[in-house]
């Protein structure tokens, strides 16, 4: 590990003034993905920004009911607001879903948004990896990607997203407010993320100096049925082979409005407008929700070891889809 210094800022914009002063340096908060980049030098900053003891610990409702989630709120408080597990559950069980207890308890929302890849090849550094230092190939491609990308993918990096919570925020419509010395602006939840093509190296939209604030979940997303399903490996601390975020409303027997979001398949939270589009005034039948996972589905590219997620993807999206029209509940 090089050394680094350390400093406390007084402001959100302070923080973000000493980041543009100093571009080595990052941000920390949690620490529960940086701390671990670190330890095996992925990560060698000049200097350690502390952010966790501004004030950005808040949940808050705006005035047009939207829920405003201070950067700094930990995945567990999130996951046990009420306000929370009543009208967004599926953000509830996704958290709840992720990561262990413990971590929960220290990981914070802005933090969860820009973990990186847990690609074996991005944290070996004994093997090439684009991600980690642009134009040296990608050995995921043709080595083992089982778990790796199957939509969205580029011939420079075929690692997916890691984060369970964002796939409901993608779902929910989410917005990022961030600050920076240019001032604040807020960025749909969609265009956060960034697909790898040529530049496989950069997770976010972010500029630089840039730091997040808050996440604004729209009072419209409310949904009480809305679910979050995750199949892996194992039952607990492990990443998603497949996840379905999910949330149907009904007017009589008619799809009203939908919101559907995967993980574990691409780059970043994959959110499958076409497929809701399709639901849009349709009834929830079988042969109904097999074609709009199809539809979700019809780009996909798998890997020579990952065809097998394009069928588990489609399957936990009916199973998802219905479960929620039915009330919500467990998945």
């Amino acid at each position: 590990m090089n050394n680094f210094t350390y400093c406390l800022p007084e402001s959100p914009l302070d923080a973000a003034n000493r980041k543009i002063s100093d571009p080595h340096a990052q941000f920390i908060a949690g620490g529960t993905n940086l701390v671990d980049r670190l330890k095996v030098f992925l990560d060698q900053p000049s200097q350690l920004i502390d952010i966790s003891q501004l004030d950005l610990r808040t949940i808050e409702k705006l005035p047009d009911q939207s829920l405003r989630l201070g950067a700094l709120v930990t995945n567990s408080a999130v996951a046990q607001n009420e306000e929370i597990r009543r009208h967004y559950p599926m953000l509830a069980r996704a958290i709840l879903s992720g990561a262990s207890q413990q971590i929960r308890n220290m990981a914070t929302v802005g933090g969860n948004l820009l973990q990186r890849t847990r690609c074996p090849y991005y944290y070996d550094t004994a093997f090439p990896c684009n991600k980690r230092q642009p134009a040296t190939g990608c050995p995921a491609i043709e080595g083992i990607n089982r778990n790796h990308a199957i939509l969205g993918h580029s011939d420079q990096c075929v690692a997916v997203h890691p984060s369970d919570m964002c796939v409901a925020l993608a779902a929910l419509d989410a917005v990022v407010e961030v600050v920076s010395p240019k001032g604040q602006r807020q960025i749909p939840f969609s265009d956060f993320h960034r697909l790898p093509g040529n530049t496989p190296h950069k997770d976010s939209n972010l500029e630089p100096g840039e730091l997040i604030t808050a996440l604004i979940i729209p009072h419209e997303s409310k949904n009480q049925s809305g679910v979050y399903l995750k199949i892996r490996d194992r039952a607990s601390y492990s990443f998603a082979l497949v996840s379905v975020a999910a949330a149907v409303n009904l007017q009589g027997d008619k799809i009203e409005g939908v919101r559907l979001a995967l993980g574990g398949v691409a780059h970043k939270p994959w959110r499958a407008i076409e497929a809701e589009e399709f639901l849009l005034g349709k009834s929830v039948e079988d042969n109904i929700l097999k074609e709009a996972a199809q539809i979700a589905l019809r780009e996909a590219q798998p890997l020579p070891q990952n065809h097998f997620k394009v069928e588990l993807a489609k399957k936990a999206i009916g199973r998802a889809l219905k479960v929620s029209a039915q009330g919500g509940g467990v998945v």
